[in-house]
């Protein structure tokens, strides 16, 4: 089936996304004087036990700028827009609505590389050296549609997941803009090998001290890194590598560093089982562990 391109300059816009990493993209769409129908997004959600139901911050923004608000992704091809932009939106959208109206995607990646759901933490796991944003027609498959651009954006050697999604989403949502503006042109087909980007599990977030101190600097810098001490899950916030240190067996605390297969991660911000995020000498000076106690 081939699914309708985008005009180029289209006026008329609607809006899926559900995160914060939407939010600047529609942002800048309103600041554009784009015409803004419906901003579908996902339900409101309970965020503790005893906490009421909460809009999603997508919606919390929509409100903000007095913009209709859905949660049935049907609006997108009822509201009468020349196309719809999603974000992060985190559900499938059905052929049956792309048929009806064309749909541009804005993905933090370069496709064809990370396609799927967690892109800008693969693509840190993985250790690459640049990262980016790409707007692409939105096909029914996953992340396989042709891009009209991509954005590049480097890598740094301490950047974590979050500031990278904020980078790239106040990029791309400035980019959009611009471009919607300013014509969208042709959309090319991806080429090269495509990767995926599997929505990470706990078990690709928990530290094995045994490998090398670069790859667990990046696990950490992804968020929700953890280990385990005295049983109970600990969850390691910031943290920073060391070339060398004593030649103690992987995951052995000495002052405030850890060993690794070839160094050592020094801890900076850390979470004990129960307790909220703590500096990590606060908690050393309190824990009073003996010498040689083991993660893991």
């Amino acid at each position: 089936m081939t699914l309708p391109f985008s005009p180029a300059r289209p006026r008329r816009i609607a809006f899926a996304g559900t995160p914060d990493d939407a939010v600047p993209a529609l942002q800048a769409l309103a600041e554009g004087g784009f015409e803004i129908p419906v901003v579908v997004t996902g339900a409101p959600r309970r965020r503790s036990r005893r906490g009421s139901d909460t809009p999603s911050p997508v919606a919390a923004a929509a409100e903000g700028l007095s913009l209709p608000v859905s949660h049935d992704p049907a609006d997108l091809a009822a509201c009468g827009a020349d196309c719809a932009v999603v974000v992060a939106y985190g559900q499938l959208i059905g052929e049956d609505l792309l048929a009806v109206t064309p749909m541009l995607n804005l993905h933090f990646s370069l496709l064809p590389r990370w396609r799927g759901a967690a892109p800008v933490e693969r693509a840190l796991l993985a250790g690459d050296d640049r990262t980016g944003v790409s707007l692409m027609a939105l096909e029914a498959t996953l992340d396989t549609g042709p891009v009209y651009w991509r954005h590049e954006v480097p890598v740094g050697p301490s950047d974590t997941a979050a500031e990278l999604r904020q980078r790239l989403a106040h990029d791309g949502a400035q980019r959009l803009a611009e471009s919607l503006a300013g014509g969208l042109g042709t959309p090319q087909s991806q080429s090269g090998e495509p990767t995926y980007a599997r929505k990470l599990t706990p078990a690709d977030r928990q530290i094995d001290w045994s490998q090398p101190t670069a790859l667990i600097d990046r696990q950490i810098r992804v968020g929700g890194a953890w280990t385990a001490l005295d049983g109970e899950r600990f969850i390691v916030r910031e943290a920073s590598p060391l070339a060398d240190g004593p030649d103690d067996p992987p995951g052995t605390l000495r002052d405030d560093s850890v060993a690794t297969r070839d160094g050592m991660i020094r801890l900076a911000v850390v979470q004990p089982a129960g307790r909220v995020a703590i500096d990590a000498q606060d908690w050393l000076r309190g824990a009073r562990l003996p010498s040689g106690t083991r993660f893991g």
